[in-house]
């Protein structure tokens, strides 16, 4: 099992700041070093090297009565590290020099040997100077560094420095302590929010989400997750609505498939099981074969084609057509057909004979889908009206009314869905509940739409509508 802590905002934060605090240690180190050290044999010195060698190079030097005695071991260093020396005596006079590059004069001023005390690095060297201790006459020396070093002094008033230095100190320590102390409070604010929407993303994958309050510095965030969930639950409310109408749609189809089957099985052992049927029996079994194996081929063909439709793949041949002469064809071929005799079915054109493109199977299809939906769901005295018509750009409106039973908002809502068949399937089983839903994917393939108007009890209205900018008129 793997450690929570790990895990937890708080702990990688805390870890984030130590390492911050480490990277900048080393900085501040690294940077301190860079400024104030400088290479020498030995490896790495600070700056102020220098000057403790030349305070303490005193102590391998006597000068008594006017001799100066220097120890072997002071020249030896001098030798090691490239440096230079010259002792002078009270009246700036030289008296001794060793490795003394040229150009350093034998004799100084008191004002220019305490210049060169004070001077920066000039030819090649910063030169420090000190005095002999313990010796009763005087006598200063100088000694020369190849080092570029910085003599910069600060001048401040000790007596008030040495009084505020405690109370800087607790400053300074009060103010690191308040800074942690807020740096942890934040940590442990962050940590919070940070827990909050850890907890809301489990929760929503869990489908247990609760929504947060979209303020603070987090609103925006807060947001994206309550619209998160809110998309979520609306998938699957319509996965799961989509995964019922589909099992509805599988039963319906089903009892559709074997409604046709039953007769069709059963007229046939009847004609197998007898040889002297008369012809008038014969031929009445024959058609009521032959009517329910149409039904099953509508219903197998429609399922072939909305599938076709919705996976793009259904041939589409758009070519010219005069649009009023065709269905004012297919009208007549539907009013002919033995299914709707005695049926009141109104055909009337508002528009010119005009050419137009479209795939005038498919279109046929639609046409025949729109009609044939208002005569199988509505009463057998129901008129239907069809009624071609153009709206203001050139588009065509084909109009399919009827005065029959109407449909409320819910069934409004569903008509064109795939596996929708209405409420009214035990009365009128013919349907596949395909019907719409392929005509409003042909108008979608043609860049058109059907609309719907109904109102229960007064009738429907649907409106093909189609954007053919192309029309000419016809001949």
């Amino acid at each position: 099992m793997k450690n929570k802590k790990s895990f937890n905002p708080f702990f990688r934060m805390v870890l984030l700041l130590s390492a911050i605090l480490l990277v900048g240690i080393a900085a501040a180190i690294g940077l301190f070093y860079y400024m104030f050290s400088i290479p020498e044999p030995e490896g790495m010195s600070l700056a102020s090297w220098p000057q403790t060698f030349t305070d303490n190079f005193s102590s391998w030097t006597t000068y008594q009565d006017g001799e100066l005695s220097i120890e072997q071991i002071g020249l030896d260093w001098l030798d090691k590290y490239g440096l230079w020396i010259q002792f002078l005596d009270e009246s700036g006079q030289e008296i001794f020099s060793y490795n003394k590059p040229a150009g350093y004069p034998f004799e100084y001023s008191a004002s220019e040997l305490l210049a060169l005390g004070s001077s920066d690095y000039q030819n090649g060297y910063t030169v420090f100077v000190n005095s002999l201790d313990g010796s009763e006459e005087i006598c200063s020396y100088a000694v020369g560094f190849p080092y570029d070093i910085g003599k910069y002094m600060l001048h401040y008033n000790g007596s008030r420095i040495s009084r505020l230095s405690p109370v800087a100190r607790g400053i300074i320590l009060t103010a690191l302590g308040a800074l942690m102390i807020i740096v942890l409070i934040y940590d442990f604010w962050l940590s919070w929010k940070l827990s909050g929407i850890t907890k809301g993303v489990k929760n929503i994958s869990l489908r247990a989400y609760q929504p947060l309050q979209e303020n603070g510095m987090f609103g925006e965030v807060y947001n994206a997750l309550n619209k998160m969930d809110r998309d979520i639950c609306h998938a699957d409310q319509i996965s799961n609505e989509t995964e019922t109408m589909r099992r509805e749609w599988i039963a319906n189809i089903t009892h559709d498939l074997k409604t046709p089957l039953s007769p069709i099985k059963g007229y046939a052992e009847l004609l197998a099981d007898s040889s002297d049927k008369e012809k008038q029996t014969v031929q009445e079994y024959g058609a009521i074969i032959l009517k329910n194996i149409n039904h099953t081929e509508r219903l197998i063909n429609d399922l072939k084609l909305t599938y076709q439709l919705d996976s793009g793949s259904v041939p589409f041949h758009p070519e010219k057509v005069r649009i009023t002469r065709c269905v004012k064809e297919w009208i007549i071929d539907i009013v002919n057909d033995p299914a709707y005799a005695n049926r009141d079915i109104a055909f009337d054109s508002k528009i010119p004979e005009q050419s137009v493109t479209l795939d005038p199977g498919l279109f046929r299809r639609a046409v025949t889908n729109l009609v044939a939906n208002a005569l199988l769901h509505n009463p057998a005295d129901t008129k239907v009206s069809v009624l071609l018509d153009a709206d203001k750009s050139g588009g065509i409106l084909l109009r399919v009314r009827d005065n029959g039973k109407g449909l409320d908002e819910s069934e409004r809502e569903r008509l064109f869905e795939r596996y929708y068949r209405g409420t009214n399937t035990t009365e009128k089983p013919e349907g596949s509940g395909l019907g719409l839903a392929i005509a409003g994917q042909i108008a979608a393939l043609h860049g058109g739409e059907i609309t719907v108007k109904s109102q229960r009890g007064i009738g429907t209205e649907f409106v093909l509508h189609v954007p053919c900018k192309n029309g000419e008129a016809a001949d």
